[in-house]
């Protein structure tokens, strides 16, 4: 049997429907089983990463994990999963973690990195999917495109390389499910590297309907954001976007590696996704 952490999300519910399509048992450990809407024949269990008392039980009979990150949890669930017998976690890590340094870069980097460092350390054999920019992080423009056909965000030239929440989905699978990847760390990307008016425009394609991108200074952004945003992420997606501005983005041919099949394109992605911005 196979677990799934964070199941209901934008990658957790790809890789919970990829198991059953494969005939494999599933169970999804999510927060609130009343509001979970999963595939017929998962078992849905309560629980939480970050309540470690909930994890024995979660994790009873269970060979393979796909892990999704949540600070501060890798300790524990290393031991529960050493308690339980797993045999191999896949975990949805940052390509910001940097193996090299005494101190991660940012904040986001390193909660990721003390997980990793945690199943490093465990029983269960891991593999580590260090996921670049994911296009489900063009989401939070969804509502200015309701409204309107200007999207207003800073830096218009920050680049990035979107990979689609399916391909991760599909990668964690072969690592589940397959041999050969234990102890791997696989870089992730999608397949080109696009600026962020570019995504715009090309979610606009989309829509059939032209979108302009109208970038805001750093300051107004900043200000508007923070009213939302936690600032250790606000100042490392600043930090990010500023750093990237004439700069391409990385592009991993993992993907097609493993799959066998290439990479979405962000406009697929944009055209699966068309409700969200209608």
């Amino acid at each position: 049997m196979f677990l799934v952490t964070g199941a209901t999300g934008n990658v957790g519910r790809h890789v919970v429907e990829r198991l059953v399509a494969r005939g494999e048992k599933v169970r999804a450990l999510v927060r609130d089983p009343r509001r979970a809407v999963l595939p017929v024949g998962v078992e849905v269990v309560e629980g939480d990463l970050s309540r470690p008392e909930t994890l024995d039980a979660a994790l009873d009979c269970v060979t393979g994990v796909f892990l999704f990150a949540v600070p501060g949890s890798g300790p524990a669930f290393v031991e529960a999963a050493q308690r339980a017998g797993v045999e191999r976690v896949v975990l949805l890590s940052s390509n910001g973690v940097d193996d090299t340094a005494a101190e991660q870069a940012n904040p986001i980097a390193a909660y990721h990195a003390e997980i990793e460092q945690a199943l490093r350390g465990g029983k269960p054999a891991w593999t580590f999917l260090r996921s670049a920019h994911m296009a489900t992080n063009a989401l939070p423009w969804a509502g200015q495109i309701r409204a309107g056909d200007v999207v207003r965000a800073p830096y218009a030239g920050a680049t990035s390389a979107p990979i689609h929440e399916a391909d991760l989905a599909e990668v964690a699978v072969v690592a589940l499910t397959e041999d050969g990847h234990a102890g791997q760390v696989y870089p992730l990307s999608g397949p080109a590297s696009l600026t962020a008016a570019e995504q715009v425009t090309l979610i606009g394609e989309a829509l059939g309907r032209p979108l302009v991108f109208e970038e805001l200074t750093p300051e107004v952004a900043r200000e508007q954001m923070s009213r939302f945003m936690p600032p250790f992420i606000l100042n490392t997606l600043f930090e990010q976007w500023e750093q990237s501005v004439g700069n391409p983005a990385p592009v991993y041919d993992t993907v097609e590696r493993l799959t066998g099949r290439p990479a979405r394109a962000f406009a697929q992605w944009a055209a699966d996704r068309v409700a969200d911005f209608s």
